[in-house]
């Protein structure tokens, strides 16, 4: 089994992948929790005038007596029923507002992340020698550390804060109530807003901290980075079988291609090469389609279905089976040879329209003996 140690490769982008439909994501709960704080107090000093002065107006209305309300006590179960939906709708803005704000935070520090995994049942969270190794991670301990280092910071502006200000709040019994409320509301506002800021600074160490612990825990050994690209290959016989299906594809658009070529050149039974050529739109004749043996015959019998002049050269037939690629022009130095078979397929065309004399017999084309596969030059050539 492999240690920690031989992971020291980074995730590749599937491994990162699988972990993002697993749940797993870099979070900051310093972030989660700045988020909550900071939108929940903007939200609340925003609401609360509003919302005050909207509860006591409808608390002076509802503290309104006459004789028809004595006369029907039932009605004040109404009137409490308006005070909770009114009450319950500020505290769901109030809610809505932070949780907005939370799901955002969350969000930018490690993406969206759309999985039920991490609710699905699994026994193996059960496991206390799994809870004891995160107990002693590298991750928990950094955690702890930040935590310390937090409290013991936040302590220290709390109290350097609170000395600093208690005298005046202390004094605050001397004045007017109205001053003295507006007072102790600025002296605790300025109080958290201070703190928050120790929460916010916190956040931004910890997000790229958690990123790099996420990033460090994806980490993959060199064996893991083989086993995937093999998987990501696939296994032999996939790969066979779709090499098979692109054969078939292949194979069909060349039978599909037959009927619009000029002629087909073929040996009796092993190869056949159908050709096309457009001198509007190409440079040299074109192969549309070729194959052996069996799509061979196939493609004899289409070419003859269509009307297509079918004509027997085993050299040619051969050599361009071997050397030309579909769609693409021809070899360079096949040029004369299927030129000597095109002009024969011209004039016989002329002949069946009733434009001219019908031709003699078909040309046996020059073919370049390193251009046939069946010839010892070639071979010698393709074993060097």
């Amino acid at each position: 089994m492999e240690s920690s140690q031989d992971r020291n490769l980074p995730a590749t982008e599937r491994k990162l992948h699988q972990a993002r439909q697993d749940g797993e994501a870099s979070r900051s709960r310093d972030l989660s929790h700045v988020s909550v704080l900071g939108v929940g107090g903007l939200a609340l000093m925003a609401l609360a005038p509003a919302g005050l002065a909207r509860l006591e107006h409808a608390l002076g209305q509802q503290l309104v007596f006459d004789a028809a309300i004595v006369l029907q006590p039932a009605t004040m179960m109404n009137r409490l029923q308006d005070m909770v939906a009114l009450g319950a709708l500020i505290s769901l803005l109030f809610a809505t507002i932070v949780s907005a704000a939370t799901a955002l935070a969350t969000v930018l520090a490690g993406g969206w992340v759309y999985s039920f995994k991490p609710i699905a049942p699994n026994f193996g969270r059960l496991n206390p020698l799994a809870g004891l190794g995160n107990l002693f991670s590298k991750q928990q301990f950094a955690t702890v550390v930040k935590m310390i280092v937090l409290t013991t910071v936040l302590l220290a502006v709390a109290w350097a804060f609170m000395s600093h200000g208690i005298a005046g709040i202390a004094a605050l019994v001397l004045q007017p109530s109205n001053a003295a409320i507006a007072h102790a509301a600025d002296w605790i506002v300025s109080g958290m807003g201070l703190l928050l800021l120790v929460v916010c600074a916190s956040a931004v160490i910890d997000v790229p901290l958690q990123n790099y612990f996420f990033k460090t825990k994806l980490k993959m050994s060199h064996e893991e980075v083989k086993q995937e690209h093999k998987e990501s290959e696939g296994s032999p016989q996939t790969k066979s079988r779709i090499r098979s299906r692109q054969r078939e594809i292949a194979n069909r658009a060349s039978i599909a291609a037959v009927p619009k070529a000029d002629f087909v050149v073929m040996n009796p039974t092993h190869f056949a090469v159908a050709l096309k050529y457009d001198e509007s739109s190409m440079g040299a004749p074109q192969v549309v389609a070729k194959g052996a043996d069996l799509l061979a015959m196939k493609i004899r019998e289409v070419a003859k279905a269509h009307a297509v002049p079918v004509l027997e050269s085993p050299v040619l037939a051969r050599a361009l089976y071997a050397h030309a690629e579909l769609d693409q022009p021809i070899p360079a130095s096949l040029y004369a040879a299927v030129a000597q078979v095109l002009a024969y397929v011209y004039r016989l065309k002329a002949a069946l329209r009733g434009a001219g004399p019908m031709p003699d017999a078909a040309p046996e084309p020059f073919v370049p003996q390193e251009l046939d596969p069946l010839h010892p030059a070639a071979s010698k050539k393709a074993a060097a």
